[in-house]
């Protein structure tokens, strides 16, 4: 990008961030364009119900994420927008799906704990 010119439009201290910022929506564009080439059922269908949770939510959050800034592209205050809501609704469920995957981290970890067994006789049920 050092290569390109400069457009006397905008002031120059802000080129490098313009093109970061050019080169994250061509990174977007090449995601979004994966992500549609292939059907929503072929994507889940390996996937397990939380998997698929956590996609689809990862999803919503992006696509409401864009609008948000959509939204201040166009001098709409997306802090006064229902836009507002549902980030933070989605946030929620982001949330307990994590809750979720950190219990049954937990549970499997106390599995295997539980299956290298405890000494009975020792008062902090150590191994023997």
């Amino acid at each position: 990008m050092a290569d390109e010119e400069i457009n006397e439009d905008y002031p120059g201290e802000i080129h490098e961030y313009l093109s970061t910022f050019e080169n994250s929506i061509g990174a977007v564009d090449e995601m979004l364009k994966t992500m549609t080439s292939v059907s929503r059922k072929q994507l889940l269908q390996k996937l397990d119900p939380l998997k698929q949770a956590k996609v689809d939510l990862v999803s919503a959050y992006t696509l409401n994420s864009m609008f948000w800034v959509y939204l201040a592209t166009q001098g709409v205050n997306p802090k006064e927008h229902p836009v507002k809501q549902e980030l933070e609704r989605i946030r929620v469920y982001m949330n307990r799906v994590k809750e979720i995957t950190d219990k049954k981290k937990a549970g499997d970890l106390d599995r295997g704990a539980a299956s290298r067994g405890r000494c009975n006789k020792c008062p902090l049920g150590t191994k023997t």
